[in-house]
């Protein structure tokens, strides 16, 4: 590893428990056979962007490491938290679920002595009780959006709210509306992004709840992931570490099940295969942990920002540039 230039997601960790983490990473990754190109591609942004180094990165200088060991190392410190995330991530990067990968991150898990709801998410996955686990992920997921308790409700019914008697013209043209500020506004950056993307807006008929569709789009806005798999799954993944309400059992994990595994969550959601990028992936996660807004916050207002330039915005509140989308 070289330098830190980068700032580093995680200043507290030393040389000694950086080289732990990523060395447990390659572990979790090489459970049950070789480290794929994919796994190493991962490990070498995972040290970029979260570890705060730059290029090269040498894969073979990193010796996996067992539980026990990166329990000693992280000993005293908050990073075990951190680094059950990111192992639990090294379960996932073949797109597939891998029984023998996921017992390996629960032992780490167990060494560390930390417990956490997606840690069960997953124990339930590997032991083939996949609709409990898409259940509960759809639970975490509406809590961290709505801000309450879910109980259990209608989630096809709430995402879909504007049916029948329920449409909302006046919402509906309210946005329409936003094609008449100026073309480098975040409004009319907005309004183009639903029309490229062939959407609807809040208040037709077809529209997603607004309480979901305007502070998630103006995530696909601010940081410039499209709408196609894999932009879906940086948007969330950025989305995870901006806003930290169930940030892997309601974000993460539900985005790699979906995009990655090929899993559908619930009717309104799509699926596919394959769209997890190993290198943007924690380009994604640094940047949204470094941001000063979080667009799914109580009080955020996106009507208060839409005559704003875009660009003024990204600059505000700390997007970083380089993890804007380069596809977009």
């Amino acid at each position: 590893m070289s330098t830190a230039k980068s700032p580093p997601l995680l200043p507290g960790a030393s040389s000694t428990q950086t080289k732990a983490i990523l060395g447990a990473m390659r572990a979790v990754a090489e459970t049950g056979g070789a480290a794929t190109k994919e796994d190493q591609v991962a490990l070498a942004s995972a040290d970029q962007y979260i570890f705060g180094h730059d290029a090269p990165f040498a894969f073979a200088m990193i010796a996996p490491v067992a539980p026990a060991a990166l329990a000693s190392a992280l000993a005293g410190s908050d990073l075990g938290r951190d680094a059950l995330k990111f192992l639990t991530v090294m379960a996932f990067v073949d797109g597939s679920l891998d029984k023998a990968k996921i017992a390996s991150v629960l032992r780490y898990a167990s060494a560390l002595g930390i417990a956490e709801r997606y840690l069960d998410e997953i124990r339930e996955a590997a032991h083939g009780r996949l609709q409990e686990v898409l259940a509960d992920m759809t639970r975490c997921n509406m809590e961290s959006i709505t801000g309450r308790q879910w109980a259990n409700g209608d989630v096809n019914k709430w995402l879909l709210p504007y049916g029948g008697a329920a449409a909302d013209p006046a919402l509906e043209q309210r946005f329409e509306a936003l094609a008449q500020l100026a073309p480098d506004t975040f409004g009319h950056c907005f309004w183009a992004h639903f029309k490229e993307s062939g959407y609807v807006f809040p208040g037709d008929a077809k529209a997603l709840n607004a309480a979901f569709s305007v502070p998630h789009d103006s995530v696909h806005v601010l940081t410039g992931y499209d709408t196609k798999p894999r932009g879906e799954l940086l948007a969330s993944t950025f989305t995870a570490a901006m806003h930290p309400k169930y940030p892997m059992a309601g974000h993460v994990l539900p985005v790699i099940f979906s995009w990655h595994l090929g899993v559908q969550i619930n009717e309104v959601a799509r699926d596919a295969s394959g769209a997890l990028d190993p290198e943007e992936f924690w380009h994604a996660w640094a940047a949204g942990a470094a941001v000063t807004v979080d667009t799914f916050a109580p009080d955020w207002d996106f009507w208060s920002h839409v005559e704003v330039p875009l660009g003024a915005l990204r600059e505000h509140w700390s997007i970083p540039a380089a993890g804007l989308d380069a596809t977009r």
